[in-house]
This record gives C-alpha cells, sequence and structure tokens, in this order.
C-alpha cells in the first residue's frame, strides 16, 4: 500500500512506498490476530472425550476467562495500530500543523490541504494524494508564516522578502507557494553578455526595501562580512583584483586552480558567493558557475543577477538541490563557518562532497582558523573524505584590529570510492 508523505529532512514533498519497518510491523500485528481468533476457536470448540459433569462448571468458566483475555488482546493491538498511525504521521511530519486553529491563514490552509490525483490513484507508484512541499520547521514560527500568506488572491504580493528571508533563516525552508504577484523592478541599462560581468547599473533596478543601506556607495563602505569588504565595487576596488592578483599565499589564482583540473573544469557551484565575482572569473573562462546566496544586509541575489550570473536563493541548511555527482569544482569559504554543533558543518561537507563529481575540485578558500581546535576539527573532517591534496595553504593575515588570524586555503581532488 503506497502512501505520500512530506520528508521533514529536506522539506520537500515525497512520494513514499510504505516502508519495511512498517510492513514487517502489519504483519506483525495480522499474524498476532490470526493466532489469537485460532486461539480461541480451538479454546471454544475442544471437548474432551470423557464427558463428566463436575467439570463443567471450571470448563466454562475458563472459556469466559479466554474470552476476556481474547477480548483485551484485540484492543490492546486496536491502540497499538492507533499509536503507530499517530507516531508515523508525527515523524512524516505532514500534520504536524494544526489546519484547524485560528491562527492559520486561509491561504495557508488552502496550500496545505491534500489533493486527490485527478486520475485516482496512479498503478505505478500508489500513489493517491498529492501533499505540499513545505519546511518542517516553519510549524515552530507560525505566527510569522501565517501572516507571510496573510495576502489578497491575484493581487500585489506584499513587499515582504525580508520576511520569508526570516523565515528561511529559522528553518522553515521551503516556503509555501503564493497565488500574488511579485513586486517587479523594471530592469533597465543592462548591458548583453559578456560585457555585464564587469558594468555598474543604475541602483533603481535593485530592491532596497527591508535593508539598511539604500545604494552601492553604502554596502562599498561596510564589510557585510568576512568574504564581502567592498564587494560591489565591481569598477575599481579589489573585485577587479580577485583571483587574478594574489595579496598573500593563501590567494590562489584562477587560472592555476583550472589547470589543476586538467581542462575539465566545465560546470561549478559556488557556496556564499558574495557578489559573483567568483562566477564572472570563472565566465570568462567559459565555465558555468552558480552561485548560491541569500539578500542578507545587501541584494546580493539581484546584482549576480544583472551581472548575467546565474544566482541561487538558498540557505545552507537547506539539502543542495542537485543530482549526486553533478560538478566539476565546488567552491566555499567562510560560508563554512557553520556555528553549532560539529554535526551540522558534516552535514554541509558531505551535502557538498555529493553534489561534487569523482575527480573533480573542493576549493576552500581563505577559510578563517579562529582558534586551533578550529582548524583541526575541519582538517580531520577533510581528511575522512580521502581527498586529494592538490594544494593546502596555511597562513596569517592580520584583521582590521591589527590581530593575526590564520587561514586555510585548499585545492582538493574527490576520489573514485568503490
Amino acid at each position: 500500500m503506497g502512501s505520500v508523505s512530506l520528508k521533514i529532512g529536506d522539506g520537500t514533498a515525497r512520494f513514499k512506498r510504505a516502508s519495511v519497518c512498517s510492513s514487517a510491523l502489519n504483519l506483525l500485528m495480522l499474524f498476532s490476530v490470526v493466532t489469537t481468533n485460532l486461539f480461541a476457536l480451538y479454546a471454544f470448540t475442544f471437548s474432551p472425550k470423557n464427558h463428566h459433569a463436575h467439570l463443567l462448571p471450571h470448563t466454562h468458566k475458563n472459556i469466559s476467562l479466554i474470552s476476556e483475555q481474547v477480548s483485551l488482546i484485540l484492543r490492546e493491538i486496536d491502540s497499538s495500530q492507533k499509536k503507530l498511525a499517530q507516531m508515523e504521521k508525527e515523524v512524516l511530519g505532514y500534520e504536524s500543523i494544526d489546519l484547524s486553529s485560528s491562527k492559520i491563514a486561509s491561504e495557508l490552509r488552502t496550500f496545505l490541504q491534500h489533493h486527490l490525483l485527478p486520475l485516482g490513484k496512479d498503478s505505478k507508484t500508489g500513489i493517491t494524494e498529492m501533499v505540499a512541499s513545505v519546511g518542517h520547521s516553519c510549524v515552530r514560527s507560525l505566527d510569522l508564516l501565517s501572516q507571510f500568506m496573510n495576502y489578497k488572491v491575484n493581487a500585489p504580493c506584499p513587499d515582504d522578502w525580508s520576511l520569508g528571508q526570516k523565515l528561511i533563516l529559522s528553518g522553515c525552508e521551503p516556503l509555501p507557494r503564493r497565488r500574488c504577484f511579485a513586486k517587479t523592478i523594471p530592469k533597465v541599462g543592462l548591458h548583453s553578455f559578456p560585457d555585464s560581468l564587469w558594468k555598474n547599473y543604475s541602483e533603481k533596478i535593485y530592491s532596497w526595501s527591508g535593508l539598511g543601506c539604500k545604494n552601492l556607495a553604502c554596502l562599498n563602505a561596510k564589510k557585510l562580512n568576512r568574504d564581502c569588504a567592498g564587494c560591489f565595487d565591481i569598477i575599481s576596488g579589489y573585485e577587479t583584483q580577485k583571483y587574478v592578483k594574489a595579496r598573500g599565499k593563501n590567494d590562489f589564482l584562477i587560472d592555476h586552480v583550472l589547470a589543476m583540473g586538467n581542462g575539465e573544469i566545465r560546470i561549478g557551484f559556488d557556496i556564499g558567493g558574495g557578489s559573483g565575482t567568483f562566477a564572472a572569473r570563472m565566465a570568462d573562462r567559459n565555465v558555468t558557475l552558480v552561485t548560491a546566496t541569500l539578500n542578507v544586509d545587501a541584494p546580493f541575489n539581484e546584482f549576480i543577477a544583472a551581472r548575467g550570473l546565474f544566482p541561487l536563493y538558498l540557505s545552507l541548511d537547506h539539502w543542495f538541490p542537485f543530482h549526486d555527482n553533478v560538478f566539476d569544482l565546488v567552491h566555499a569559504g567562510n560560508v563554512l563557518d557553520v556555528s553549532g554543533r560539529p554535526e551540522k558543518l558534516e552535514f554541509l561537507v558531505f551535502d557538498i562532497d555529493r553534489v561534487l563529481r569523482a575527480g573533480g575540485l573542493f576549493w576552500l578558500d581563505n577559510f578563517v582558523c579562529t582558534n586551533g581546535d578550529k582548524k583541526t576539527a575541519l582538517t580531520r573532517l577533510i581528511e575522512r573524505f580521502g581527498y586529494k591534496k592538490l594544494k593546502w595553504v596555511v597562513g596569517e593575515k592580520l584583521d582590521g584590529s591589527g590581530k593575526s588570524e590564520v587561514y586555510l586555503s585548499a585545492v582538493l581532488q574527490k576520489p573514485v570510492r568503490g
């Protein structure tokens, strides 16, 4: 018997057949019921060859006792089946949001309803209904989620992209879809590719709502993160030299890294790619890059798209939406500095390994080791994967306060595993 469930690990709707575990439990329940009934039938119909009148009351008493025990067992089986069904619903998560709650926006209730397939049960998969895809952690931000889904259908969407990003950063990913029209901003004055890679455009083509800065000059005066200090200045700032001119031994040149790939680097994935300069350098060399980033404090996605590059609006907690072994190169910097338990970094690195093909390159770019323990933990984690170290450099740089920091840069090649 097939069932439709919402897989909570990656927040996506999955069509799932009954698992081996649940099948085994059902068989065990069936065996228990059949055995109990046979035993009861035997107890009710069996009679000894020698009939003794004085044994009849005792026999009737035993039969009554057995009948009571059978009823008790059947009630326990029924109760256990209900508990197992409830546990399965809680584990799958697709009924964790109480649709009867008065806090639920009507559009959210409509989106989360199960929908029967128009042609009935699918003969190949056993699927009977469609389940909406929504992050399981959304239940922890139900008030914000209902606010996000409180809009007028077929009308302009509220200017609340920052609210959606706040939900994503709270683990509510993927967000539910909406039936409203997103705000449109005229994209005038764009240049053709590849001239678009290194051109500035009117600041009116970006959305500044929900942001502290309202222009590029303000962004360039800030250090938005460790990998983005003045990264929106692609005309006269350091971005014009990045990856082609090194400022220290930890800065690898892009042509040197591509040479390590023996001419087999065609498509890549840049995680936390700032304003898209790494992808632009790769595009100059006919390598296609996807850049994953959010709009934290700046319009990163719109700026990358204006350069003619491919932005992916995605948090690091989301399962990368790519098939296994598809990228020739994965590039990441201090975005790997995830907070929390070490297991969180392990999940991230395992997903990087999953989308990188055998023989592909993992470029770790200027990762800041704030302490020796962090460097040791990351080094041991990398060594567990058995990557070949094509280049490995540990160096020091001075931060803005003049304090020395340890940086790790490496180019690693994924092995072929049995």
